[in-house]
């Protein structure tokens, strides 16, 4: 990991929120890292956090065996803030009580503040706050003050200014809270003294100087599909370690329309990157043949993509890297198989999936960033817009798309279909607008009427949704005509397609994948 001079910690008790904390904590031009709940305080003492931010939970501090930090951690003398059950375990680890009182809060309520607080520094009373928690902080520890409340939480907000420990009972990481982003700053500027000096344009030194101590005189190879992630990767690494990398476009048959010539053309004719081109096809597609269950298909793809760079890395020469475009969302995500506090969703297939036996040492110097940061690096770096913006594409490719079986045929018929989607959503000028736009077929076929005949073909859904950076995302309102247009030329331009679905479901309860 890359050494930063200032750090915030966001400690995960289960916070469906907690990626949002470190988010905010970034906007404000300090670094910030998630770590588990019950990390060890050595560890913690050994990254020298500037503070600790305790994020909510869904679990009750009430509950026996419910998720608490070690003791230490309060004893490390740096300032804490608890965030909904962060407050509450903050209260009860410090000798306070949690209770369950008769009325619960979910919503919003309106702030107001009990004297002064460096907390709430230009956050107004009557600021409309974001509640969600049943029980709530009955009595303080001691050494602490009430600095907020609101009509059904007495104790809505707690502090110890001798000790720097700090409690919200609402959550000032959502767009719902007015002024939350003021508070995470007063806590990161002014609480705890960091200052605002990590951008990209910091990262970028750091990372290079990182890369280069790493990687020293030795080969990197880096798969690069086009895509947002993958471009960034290569263009950093490029920088770092010029031609020592060398790059490995695998065309797995499960790419969108066009894209192998796009690569192509981009990243050999355009950025002059050591590129080797493999066609892999037809052994993706007879791996794939028969299997229909999503994480089955995800270590497949990984499988095969794994010995396909061993291959083409012995044609190449040695090697002694594999650059892989895994992003902070990714490793958060995945950190459930390691004993992490929240429940896995799906295995990355950047980290999900890897055989035990990988030869080559992985570099991943992006798994620190959101995926809006990559794009802000990515134009740090020079890239062009047409990629920088490009919406996010996994790496299984259409094989995640093609819901059920995966032939050559139906990718062929999705590949269709996804074509004339982003077209006609570029025709709109909506794409700017779009966090991602996907096409999938359905395990399922309908009778339809062409032509006068009775057709029983395949049934495609649509989806678009909008988001900050994926964790949570809501579904795109298009303007009907946009959809009517596009689900006729799918219907009339691709032959084995009858019906069109348009996909309204947000994230939660949803993925934005279906697979």
């Amino acid at each position: 990991m890359i050494d930063h001079e200032q750090m915030i910690i966001v400690l995960d008790f289960g916070a469906q929120y907690s990626q949002l904390i470190a988010r905010r904590v970034r906007e404000c031009h300090v670094y910030s890292q998630i770590l588990p709940f019950n990390t060890p305080v050595e560890q913690i003492r050994a990254l020298r956090p500037d503070g600790i931010i305790f994020s909510g939970g869904p679990a009750s501090v009430r509950a026996e065996g419910s998720p608490r930090p070690e003791q230490g951690i309060l004893e490390l003398g740096i300032p804490v803030l608890g965030i909904c059950y962060g407050l509450q375990v903050l209260s009860v680890m410090l000798g306070g009580s949690v209770e369950r009182p008769e009325r619960r809060e979910y919503g919003h309520a309106a702030l107001e503040k009990i004297g002064e607080s460096a907390l709430f520094r230009e956050i107004p009373t009557g600021t409309h706050l974001w509640m969600s928690h049943g029980d709530s902080v009955q009595v303080m520890p001691d050494g602490f003050s009430c600095i907020a409340s609101t009509g059904n939480c007495p104790i809505t907000a707690i502090e110890d200014t001798a000790r720097g420990m700090y409690g919200v009972q609402f959550h000032p990481e959502v767009v719902h809270t007015e002024h939350g982003s003021v508070l995470i700053s007063n806590f990161v500027h002014t609480i705890c003294g960091c200052t605002p000096s990590w951008s990209m344009g910091s990262f970028v030194d750091t990372a290079v100087a990182d890369i280069q101590q790493k990687v020293g005189d030795r080969t990197v190879l880096c798969g690069l599909s086009g895509g947002v992630d993958s471009s960034v990767v290569a263009a950093l690494l490029h920088k770092a370690i010029g031609d020592q990398l060398v790059c490995v476009f695998v065309n797995n048959g499960l790419l969108r329309k066009g894209e192998a010539d796009l690569v192509i053309k981009v990243f050999r004719d355009h950025f002059h990157i050591r590129l080797q081109y493999a066609d892999a096809e037809q052994r993706f597609l007879s791996a794939l043949e028969g299997v229909s269950e999503p994480e089955a298909k995800r270590k497949i793809i990984g499988r095969e993509f794994i010995e396909v760079f061993e291959q083409e890395a012995r044609a190449i020469g040695h090697v002694d890297f594999l650059a892989q475009g895994t992003l902070y969302p990714d490793v958060i995500e995945s950190i459930s198989a390691n004993g992490g506090p929240s429940a896995t969703i799906k295995s990355h297939h950047n980290v999900g999936g890897l055989p035990e036996d990988l030869r080559f040492e992985l570099i991943e110097p992006l798994r620190e960033l959101f995926k809006d940061e990559v794009r802000i690096l990515g134009r740090e770096l020079g890239l062009p817009e047409d990629i920088v913006n490009r919406h996010p594409f996994p790496g299984p490719g259409l094989g995640i798309r093609c819901i059920g079986e995966i032939t050559k045929e139906r990718l062929d018929t999705l590949r269709d279909v996804d074509a004339i989607f982003i077209e006609e959503i570029r025709n709109a000028d909506l794409y700017g607008d779009i966090w991602q736009a996907l096409a999938c077929l359905l395990p399922v076929k309908s009778v339809g009427v062409q032509g006068d005949e009775r057709t029983y073909e395949e049934v495609c859904s649509l989806r678009a949704v909008t988001s900050e950076d994926a964790m949570t995302a809501d579904w795109f309102r298009f303007p009907p005509e946009v959809l009517q247009q596009a689900s006729n030329r799918i219907c009339n331009e691709v032959a084995h397609v009858n019906r069109v679905l348009y996909d309204i479901t947000s994230k939660p309860p949803g993925t934005v994948e279906w697979e």
